[in-house]
């Protein structure tokens, strides 16, 4: 059994303890250790985590902060538990960026920037309204897409209000590829995240990301090489976005971050370590049975 997300991690592996499964494997694509529930509820959750930890054969981080965070600072399973396996998504195929911008209502021949998430508070999209204030103290024409949805919503709308249309609100998109070939860069202002997917999607498609430096984002955009990690504040956040906006830079980002992103994050890179994971399990439990009855 292989369970995946905090709650599902819970249940799944009740179930598969309950009914004698050998070989429980979660995998934590973050964690809700910081900024979503307050300190007694923080500490009820890594009680229950490591008492999962325990009862589980091997453990899968997304990233190795992520690992860290959950080894180190919480002290949830043993190091020697943990594989770490990155997302992995397909390539983006051949788009047409002027179509695509056409098609999302975004203007032509201007910097665009786009954020993908769910607007929670971890999300910080109070600073990405704030960032993207100073971006047009200084670049005017610039534009911020604004793809998803969630609780913050109406009150992001609210404070986007005094910069007009410089700020567009998409909504859910179920097509993410017209998205990132829309985009000049994309942004990530969070406070907490695991392995960021949309910086990997990005990447995919050519697109460099400022990002602030939290969970495994630092894993995914190589500072300088790839796109920009930055401090988490919103001024940090618009001098990098300002920097993405030279177009020589921005190429030589994207290009290095498609190369990167078909290097290490595919899906067959994906598929292939989750089998290797699963044999190596397997071929242990096999060691382990003929022990049991005497080789």
């Amino acid at each position: 059994i292989h369970t995946h997300t905090a709650k599902a991690g819970v249940l799944g592996r009740l179930a598969a303890a309950t009914c004698r499964v050998p070989l429980r494997v979660h995998t934590f694509h973050g964690h809700l250790l910081h900024g979503y529930f307050n300190r007694l509820i923080s500490r009820v959750l890594v009680l229950v985590e490591k008492f999962l930890a325990w009862r589980t054969k091997a453990l899968v981080a997304v990233g190795e902060r992520v690992r860290d965070d959950l080894v180190v600072a919480a002290g949830i399973g043993r190091l020697d538990q943990y594989t770490v396996i990155p997302p992995g998504v397909a390539p983006a195929g051949p788009l047409d960026r002027e179509s695509a911008r056409v098609r999302l209502g975004l203007p032509l021949g201007v910097p665009v920037v786009l954020f993908v998430g769910r607007l929670t508070v971890i999300k910080r999209p109070d600073r990405l309204i704030e960032a993207m204030s100073y971006v047009l103290a200084r670049r005017s024409d610039a534009v911020l897409a604004v793809a998803g949805e969630g609780g913050l919503l109406e009150e992001t709308r609210r404070r986007a209000e005094p910069l007009g249309s410089a700020v567009r609100f998409l909504g859910w998109q179920p097509d993410i590829a017209d998205l990132y070939v829309a985009a000049d860069c994309v942004v990530l202002t969070s406070d907490s995240e695991g392995m960021p997917v949309t910086l990997i999607e990005a990447a995919m498609a050519g697109v460099p990301g400022v990002t602030t430096d939290v969970g495994s984002a630092r894993e995914v955009v190589v500072d300088g090489v790839t796109g920009l990690v930055v401090a988490s504040d919103a001024s940090a956040v618009a001098d990098g976005l300002l920097r993405l906006f030279d177009v020589e830079l921005r190429d030589r980002l994207g290009a290095a971050a498609r190369a990167r992103a078909e290097a290490e994050f595919g899906t067959r890179r994906l598929i292939a370590d989750h089998e290797a994971l699963y044999e190596r399990l397997m071929a242990e439990l096999g060691a382990a049975a003929r022990e049991t009855d005497g080789g």
